[in-house]
């Protein structure tokens, strides 16, 4: 087994195969990206118990469509042609197929330390406010691993013109006139090095502030924050309340007791000490890969120079 090979497996884990049946984050898909510190599996199980708790707070328990079939409708399909009551029975199990989506579903988020779990029938921003006020509330631990819960209520391509555009109807029920908010843009991305993070908070910047000029930035206690998540192609948005209060979305960080308020620039390195851990890991990560890149790079250059000796 070639080195490259072992390197590929020990990297990607699961024997250098994914899960059977798993899929990846794409656009239309809905949901909430959580970042953890090196346990993505230990994150997974974490969220699974966290979510499924407060949906069932919010929602009542999760119920799942079963198909049943009762006496009357054996009579029914006895009285049928025996081809129309076949059809009929796949139709229904189709219908029951379909109805039987799980309300959480975990899947590839295409970034280090970042898992995206796929939500249905219920909405993610609300659901992780929910969380967020209850641990704020109650300081109660919840996870281990688990960092920040970001809803995912909007997805497009990831370049600054389809950004710009889906934008431009996703943000007008929060900030087209007759509405209005104070607001900041909290901007992040991974595997991807097509978008300036500058050039991107400005447009969209210029496009709220075209949806209604009395919109106005607020870096320090906005009433909204929109939250841009660039994963590879993929750019996640949603807006969200209460960003500087639940610690930028932290489940670590929002269970501790509030100290007396330090000056503002002492308050917000104690904000950003966090995020910062998590970037230094995911950084490592991605250095990482890029390393091993370069090495499998050199390989085959090597190669190509034997295969292709110099003319005689």
């Amino acid at each position: 087994m070639s080195a490259a090979v072992k390197r590929s497996r020990k990297r990607y884990g699961h024997h250098g195969k994914r899960w059977k049946g798993s899929r990846e984050l794409e656009v239309g898909m809905e949901g909430i990206l959580i970042t953890c510190n090196m346990n993505e599996r230990k994150c997974t199980a974490e969220a699974f118990n966290l979510l499924s708790e407060y949906a069932e707070e919010l929602l009542g328990p999760e119920k799942l469509q079963e198909n049943t079939g009762g006496s009357s409708s054996d009579e029914e399909a006895e009285e049928e042609d025996v081809e129309v009551a076949l059809k009929k029975e796949v139709a229904q199990l189709k219908a029951s197929g379909a109805k039987q989506q799980r309300r959480f579903q975990a899947m590839e988020s295409g970034a280090n330390n970042v898992i995206f779990i796929r939500t249905q029938n219920l909405e993610s921003d609300k659901l992780v406010h929910h969380i967020l006020s209850d641990l704020h509330t109650t300081k109660k631990k919840k996870s281990r691993v688990i960092l920040r819960m970001l809803p995912v209520t909007g997805t497009c391509k990831a370049f600054q013109d389809d950004m710009v555009k889906y934008l431009t109807t996703y943000l007008e029920s929060w900030f087209k006139t007759p509405n209005c908010a104070t607001y900041q843009i909290a901007f992040k991305a991974r595997n991807s090095s097509h978008n300036k993070r500058d050039e991107i908070i400005k447009s969209i910047a210029e496009l709220v502030g075209k949806l209604n000029p009395n919109n106005k930035v607020d870096l320090t206690n906005p009433e909204l924050t929109i939250i841009v998540e660039v994963i590879k192609t993929v750019c996640c948005l949603s807006v969200v309340k209460d960003y500087s209060l639940y610690r930028k979305y932290n489940v670590q960080e929002v269970i501790k007791e509030e100290a007396p308020k330090p000056d503002a620039a002492a308050e917000k390195t104690a904000a950003d000490q966090s995020e910062q851990k998590e970037e230094k890991a995911t950084n490592q990560e991605e250095k990482k890969g890029e390393e091993e890149n370069g090495k499998k790079e050199e390989v085959k250059k090597s190669e190509e120079v034997k295969k292709n000796p110099e003319d005689e």
